[in-house]
């Protein structure tokens, strides 16, 4: 079996946190390390939220360092009123029993890429200031990338304005610089996420185990399903952030296809927006494979498992 070696870059948020613990718990997946930004919350709430939750998972080696603390060129937007005061409200979470790294985030993937034995996908589950940053700061080491595997943009629909997606919203700069990277990009945007829901059975399901990290997911998706029930007219709570871990387990469990995508960095109702050329009407060559449905089922039976898992 092929182990995947990635570098997880986050702003935990509740999705992030189940993306993280599926990138724990899948045995195809090595985490090299994790790398946090402001986001979701202030940069200092999501880095200590990543410390957490692999505290919480009993994981103490795996390296993590603080990113960027504003986007590149624009005041910080935070996701409060769908996270909470802490990033992660909803679940009584450990206090970090490991230290920081004392390196910042582009230098610790420098580091990590630069002694991996293989090529390292890069999985971006925030904005995506810092990816920016290391790919401008060493462009020397993109040859040690594999892909860049991101959630972030939408097509035809937002969650944060009515054509945005949050990550890419709170740093188009950041968006664009990425997209244009010419590395190898499988781009889950929110048509993806929207679909990877998790229904009230399987919701029950999660709230039967008795681990501790099955009571910190149950408590989490109780607290982040209020802002779902209140403004959105989904069937389920969508989990958007471990869409990109899920591809990374199984990707035939997806449908994609490849297209130009680019990022809208001028417009007054539409800033960060992600232009998806699906039907190839410029003949933009395409720069990513976008993921847009996905096997419903077999994806909360993942979660599920992955929270079974811990002892």
């Amino acid at each position: 079996m092929d182990v995947e070696n990635i570098i997880l870059d986050c702003d935990p948020g509740h999705d992030d946190a189940i993306a993280l613990i599926l990138a724990v718990y899948s045995s195809k997946i090595n985490l090299l390390g994790v790398t946090t930004s402001a986001g979701n919350q202030k940069h200092s709430q999501t880095l200590r939220n990543a410390m957490s939750i692999l505290t919480l998972m009993n994981e103490k080696t795996i390296p993590v360092a603080s990113g960027n603390h504003t986007p590149l060129l624009r005041e910080l937007i935070s996701g409060v009123s769908m996270h909470g005061l802490t990033g992660l409200d909803g679940a009584d979470l450990p206090i970090p029993n490991f230290a920081v790294q004392s390196l910042t985030a582009i230098e610790l993937i420098a580091k990590l890429v630069s002694e991996s034995e293989k090529k390292v996908t890069l999985v971006v589950t925030g904005p995506c200031t810092n990816i920016a940053l290391f790919l401008t700061v060493y462009p020397n080491l993109k040859n040690h990338i594999k892909q860049l595997v991101i959630f972030g943009g939408a097509m035809g629909t937002g969650n944060w304005c009515p054509t945005t997606e949050f990550n890419f919203q709170a740093d188009p700069e950041a968006a664009k610089i990425v997209m244009s990277s010419g590395l190898p990009i499988v781009l889950a945007p929110l048509n993806v996420g929207f679909e990877a829901q998790l229904l009230d059975k399987d919701k029950a399901k999660i709230h039967k185990v008795k681990n501790s990290v099955g009571k910190a997911v149950a408590g989490l998706i109780d607290f982040y399903g209020l802002s779902f029930n209140t403004h959105w007219d989904f069937k389920g709570l969508p989990l958007y952030d471990p869409c990109t871990i899920a591809w990374l387990i199984d990707p035939s469990k997806f449908v994609s296809q490849k297209c130009n995508v680019e990022v809208e960095t001028q417009g007054i109702f539409t800033t960060g927006e992600s232009v998806i050329d699906y039907h190839h009407i410029t003949k933009r060559k395409p720069n990513a494979n976008v993921l847009f449905h996905l096997d419903r089922e077999w994806f909360a039976n993942l979660i599920f498992e992955a929270v079974n898992s811990f002892d």
